[in-house]
């Protein structure tokens, strides 16, 4: 079993990505195979509604988005997605929510390929918003009939500074009863 993450942050070690790796100790103990991937701070485009990718049916996009094309196919691979953003302004990052708004409606177009697959979302917040991002990441999994696991708490970290999250003491234990609590989902869903 894998579980892909993608960190929608464009600070590469920082607080967000601490927390998708706190879930990841966890799935590693139950044997599970985990990748990160580092979409924020790279070049996406959002969807243009051209219909390229309904028309072709194949679960890509065809308006230069190589980085979210990449990203797809390692979600179509992986049993499990996590997906991570910090708070922007009250939501997710803007490189998230062109990876949502493009891979679903690309996904869902070929016959949701996503479907019972196991996805959590992960959210920092500096102080306020974090429930929102958290909601609205979970939308996709919604859509794409995918099953979330719930954990302990909501799946929010505060922090400011890259490593102010390590000292969230609820949010660290909210990330292990989560990867807990997928491994246990993978392995049900997976028949093992």
């Amino acid at each position: 079993m894998k579980v892909l993450a993608i960190n929608g942050s464009p600070r590469k070690g920082g607080n967000t990505e601490l927390m998708i790796q706190e879930v990841f100790k966890t799935l590693e103990k139950h044997g599970v195979e985990t990748e990160i991937f580092q979409l924020g701070g790279k070049k996406v485009n959002g969807c243009t509604a051209c219909g390229k990718c309904r028309e072709m049916a194949d679960g890509k996009c065809h308006v230069q988005n190589d980085i979210i094309n990449q990203c797809i196919e390692k979600m179509r691979e992986a049993d499990g997605i996590i997906l991570g953003s910090p708070v922007y302004f009250s939501d997710m990052t803007p490189e998230m929510k062109a990876l949502i708004d493009v891979s679903g409606y690309a996904l869902r177009g070929c016959g949701n390929p996503l479907r019972r697959k196991v996805g959590a979302a992960v959210t920092v917040a500096r102080r306020a918003g974090g429930t929102n991002t958290f909601v609205n990441m979970n939308q996709f999994f919604l859509i794409m009939e995918m099953i979330i696991p719930g954990s302990s708490y909501w799946n929010v970290g505060y922090g400011k500074d890259k490593g102010d999250v390590l000292k969230d003491e609820e949010a660290l234990k909210t990330m292990q009863t989560l990867g807990e609590n997928m491994a246990w989902l993978l392995s049900m869903v997976n028949g093992q």
